[in-house]
C-alpha cells in the first residue's frame, strides 16, 4: 500500500527532487498512524480507497505544513498561501472526515471524571 499512497500523495503535493525522500517517510508515517488508529476488527483492506486517500492526504498536509510559501498546484490550477499550515489543517480535516467510519477519535481523552 505504501507505494499507492506515495504515488497519491505525489499528485496532490507535487513535490520537488529535495522533498522526495521526506514525502517517501510522511507516507510511511501516515500508513502507520491510520493502521493504529483503525478500530478493532477492520483492516486497511475493508477501507481501501478511504485509507488510501486518508494517508495520502496526511503526508501531503505533513510536507505542506513544513513549507514556506507554499505552492499547491493541480492541472491548470495553482493556489500559492504565504502559510502551508491553513492548507495542511484542510487536509488533515479531509482526511478525518473520510476515515470516520473505520477509526477510533484521535485524542479522546476524559476530563473531570472521577473514577
Amino acid at each position: 500500500m505504501q507505494e499507492e499512497i506515495l504515488t497519491l500523495a505525489r499528485t496532490l503535493s507535487g513535490p520537488g527532487e529535495d522533498e522526495e525522500t521526506a514525502l517517501a517517510l510522511l507516507c510511511k508515517a501516515a500508513e502507520k498512524e491510520w493502521t493504529g488508529r483503525l478500530r478493532e476488527g477492520v483492516g486497511p483492506e475493508e477501507c481501501r480507497e478511504a485509507f488510501l486517500c486518508a494517508a495520502a492526504l496526511s503526508a501531503t498536509a505533513g510536507l505542506l505544513a513544513g513549507r514556506s510559501g507554499m505552492r499547491f498546484t493541480a492541472g491548470n490550477v495553482s493556489v500559492t498561501e504565504p502559510e502551508g499550515g491553513k492548507s495542511a489543517e484542510a487536509l488533515r480535516r479531509e482526511a478525518e472526515r473520510l476515515m470516520g467510519p473505520y477509526v477510533t477519535a484521535a485524542e479522546f481523552r476524559f476530563r473531570g471524571v472521577r473514577g
